[in-house]
């Protein structure tokens, strides 16, 4: 058996979790008859073994008895939030042999106790609030269904956190009962919250941080005066001081106390981190090689809250200095101006590009978790492509628009991102070449049962040019292969040749990708995958290479580091290709 082979086998167990270890038999062994389901999960939780009645494989027999006698008492108590408050229990301890018992517990659960009449209500200002008539009207439990104590106290917080979450902070129940009758067979309930007056957000007072401009720090506040009082948004502010990286502490205190006409003023207490930041870096990937890099950033030039951040990288195959200016926009977080600058030279296989961009964008937010930018960049790059070697400039403009949206972004578990980019130029703007581009990407993680998560990713491009290929910067063409391309093949490897034979890039990019992949422990992973994709010249001649292998993942606070066997599918004399990545392509 080869290599690949031994190795997708072994990923394919560990992904049906045949590698699970095997356990010895316990000594106690506790058997529940007569339940299934939810209720059966309920009854064996609460007839869990305390800890220290089994020491080194030997049972306390008098405590065993002990547990054996709270059993009924557990069992019943375990059945009440299911609707079953006449249920029979027995239980008997048997000994099946030596030093071995087997607790046998035996459910009649008779009939659940059926709600006869449920009155839930609001009173108060905010009763006609449409959240909390809709709560009260979606209210789970009705006449004639089975008394369920998990879905009435899930509905009851539900209404009182909808109450909180609109501003009415006094809101609590005047009455909330269930009344079991007497022959435990009908139940009654009653529900009623009193809202109490509306609370709004008053003024906030910022402390602690004199030298960022108040207007700046207010961008950071998730709601305004007037707004109705929300702890979530007050948490919504606080996270947003801490992710900008200019806080080493926040604290926002609402002065409930204080509140005049029901508006709550927030003194919110910050303590700034150092402004100037020098952080070395190192690295390896197997598309650039060995890497380290140097950044600086300033945080607060002119004590205006404006950015300066410089970065210098060393690679084997990728060499370059960036600097970016940025204005922030006091509108939200997300919107600003800038200003970038990069002198970068690259030497990969199957080119080599020296070039100098200044691109000055707008970037405006459009919510959370979408974001639009407006950009121009001037680009002059020297390029070697096969045996052409040229230069171009160009004034491109273009437009971008992505959306991003993960449960967590070091191990993301559900979650996606797209991005859109159109792009152009032409010689009426003092650029060499004519031409326009539409650029997509997306990718989505979607959980599975049995800890398994499919990730899915597509690349493409369009190209429409006025010009030869051959007047198109490398920057600007399109290859494939690589990390995050199609694995198998080398960084850049793939696309169009010429008449020598050499890969010079396409006008055109498809390349998708598909895996599966399995959680091991708190933090590995294996997978499987299979990457299809190329560069090419035509939309009516296109060829596709493929590639498939398995993947070794481990999670770290800096993302994951994932290590892939790649095998090439479809092509004479298939090769193997090993690719190394750290974190996770957000």
């Amino acid at each position: 058996m080869g290599l690949i082979a031994k190795a997708i086998l072994l990923a394919a167990l560990l992904l049906l979790g045949w590698g699970a270890p095997l356990h010895a038999a316990e000594p106690v062994e506790v058997v529940v008859e007569g339940v299934e389901e939810e209720a059966l999960a309920n009854v064996e939780a609460v007839l869990a073994l305390p800890y220290g009645l089994v020491r080194e494989g030997t049972v306390d027999r008098d405590w065993l008895e002990r547990f054996a006698g709270q059993a009924e008492a557990k069992v019943r108590g375990a059945l009440e939030p299911f609707g079953y408050y006449n249920a029979r229990v027995r239980t008997r301890l048997e000994q099946p042999g030596k030093g071995e018992y087997r607790l046998v517990v035996t459910v009649e659960p008779g009939e659940p106790v059926q709600v006869t009449e449920a009155e839930v209500a609001v009173r108060g200002p905010g009763a006609g609030e449409e959240p909390l008539k809709e709560l009260v009207e979606r209210f789970p439990l009705h006449r004639g269904d089975v008394l369920l104590q998990k879905e009435y106290e899930e509905a009851k917080g539900a209404l009182k956190a909808k109450a909180l979450a609109l501003g009415y902070l006094d809101a609590d129940f005047a009455r909330h009962e269930i009344r079991i009758s007497a022959d435990r067979t009908a139940a009654r309930i009653g529900l009623v919250l009193e809202t109490g007056p509306r609370y709004l957000f008053g003024e906030t007072t910022l402390e602690g941080a004199p030298q960022y401009p108040e207007r700046f720090l207010r961008r950071y506040l998730a709601y305004r005066p007037g707004e109705p009082f929300s702890y979530a948004r007050l948490g919504e502010s606080q996270l947003n001081f801490m992710n900008s990286d200019r806080f080493s502490r926040v604290l926002l205190t609402p002065e409930k106390e204080e509140a005049r006409e029901n508006r709550v003023p927030v003194t919110a207490h910050l303590t700034p981190s150092p402004r100037r930041r020098l952080r070395p870096g190192v690295g390896y990937g197997t598309d650039t090689g060995a890497r380290g890099t140097l950044s600086y950033r300033d945080l607060n030039l002119f004590h205006r809250g404006h950015e300066f951040h410089a970065e210098l990288y060393l690679a084997e195959r990728l060499q370059g200095i960036a600097a970016g200016y940025l204005i922030p926009s006091y509108r939200d977080l997300r919107s600003s101006t800038g200003l970038q600058l990069t002198l970068q030279r690259q030497d990969v296989t199957t080119y080599t590009s020296r070039l100098i961009s200044l691109e000055l964008d707008r970037n405006r937010s459009f919510g959370p978790d979408r974001l639009g930018t407006a950009y121009v960049k001037f680009l002059q790059e020297s390029f070697t492509v096969g045996t052409q070697d040229s230069s171009s400039r160009l004034i491109l403009p273009g437009l971008r628009f992505s959306e991003r949206r993960y449960d967590d972004l070091v191990r993301p578990t559900r979650g996606h991102r797209y991005g859109l980019e159109v792009r152009g130029t032409h010689q009426v703007l003092g650029s060499e070449v004519g031409m326009i581009q539409i650029l997509a990407n997306a990718n989505a993680i979607v959980p599975l049962p049995w800890r398994l998560s499919l990730l899915t990713r597509v690349n493409g491009a369009l190209s429409f040019l006025n010009d030869p290929l051959a007047e198109l910067p490398a920057s600007l063409r399109f290859f494939a292969g690589g990390d995050r391309s199609v694995r198998g093949y080398s960084y850049q490897s793939l696309g169009p040749r010429d008449a020598s034979g050499q890969v010079v890039g396409g006008r055109h990019l498809f390349v998708g990708s598909i895996e599966l992949e399995r959680a091991l422990f708190s933090k590995w992973g294996v997978s499987l995958f299979y990457d299809a994709g190329n560069a090419f010249n035509s939309l009516t001649a296109i060829r596709l290479y493929q590639g498939a292998g398995v993947g070794l993942h481990y999670y770290t606070v800096v993302g994951g580091i994932n290590l892939y066997l790649a095998r090439q599918i479809g092509v004479d004399n298939p090769a193997f290709h090993i690719h190394l990545t750290i974190g996770f392509e957000l």
